[in-house]
């Protein structure tokens, strides 16, 4: 009788929660690049989550550079409700130096977490590709793992990975050269450590590249 009660309440809280969202309708001049379905909070129902070009620009150049933003959407009685909003996370569509080139973001949902990738080559050789995975806990989408991958060519490639659940940490360097006769190349690292993490972060307070810490007995931080 107490769990038939508790599914009762849970009920009866979630169909109160999902009346107060608003219907969600397509902007006007908004145009989907990336969209994926599954079930984010473990209902048993599947989520929509969407990316649009928006209608805005930066204004930070001549060249357009359209804003996004990231809709999470609830699927309830036939209609989708905005469960989650964000234009944060994202970068423009003018990000990278060969921003015609770009990929569009990449979504997907796995074990009810939603990871998102994005990919733009920094220079004509270096192409930078993140990608963020959060999940709905503590009625809010928590940042969980963080991937970065910055590679040259012929030259490197580095990783830095990490689950902030856990608190591990793994970074990698492996390096090479374009030049078949060069002799002095840096040596490969591989590190894998434990850094406590005493907060997650919020989906709406996350920005790529704002927060940092340092490596053990490295010169080096990590950025994500």
């Amino acid at each position: 009788m107490k769990n038939l009660f508790s599914l009762t309440a849970l009920l009866l809280i979630t169909n109160c929660y999902t009346q107060n969202l608003k219907d969600f309708s397509v902007p006007n001049g908004y145009e989907k690049i990336a969209e994926a379905k599954g079930d984010l909070d473990k209902d048993g129902k599947e989520e929509t989550v969407v990316i649009f070009n928006t209608d805005k620009k930066t204004n930070l150049n001549d060249r357009d550079d359209i804003l996004r933003s990231l809709f999470i959407l609830k699927n309830e009685d036939g209609k989708q409700r905005i469960w989650k909003e964000n234009s944060t996370l994202l970068f423009s569509s003018g990000m990278g130096f060969y921003p015609e080139n770009n990929a569009p973001p990449e979504i997907s949902i796995k074990n009810n977490a939603l990871s998102i990738t994005q990919i733009f080559n920094t220079n004509s050789r270096h192409t930078q590709t993140y990608t963020h995975t959060f999940r709905f806990q503590n009625g809010d989408f928590y940042l969980i793992g963080s991937s970065s991958r910055f590679e040259d060519t012929c030259d490197f490639n580095y990783l830095d990975e990490i689950n902030f659940s856990t608190g591990k940490v793994i970074t990698d360097e492996e390096h090479s050269s374009c030049d078949e006769e060069e002799k002095v190349i840096p040596k490969d690292i591989h590190k894998e450590f434990i850094h406590p993490f005493k907060t997650l972060i919020k989906m709406n307070n996350f920005r790529i590249g704002e927060n940092k810490f340092k490596v053990p007995g490295l010169k080096k931080e990590i950025y994500y």
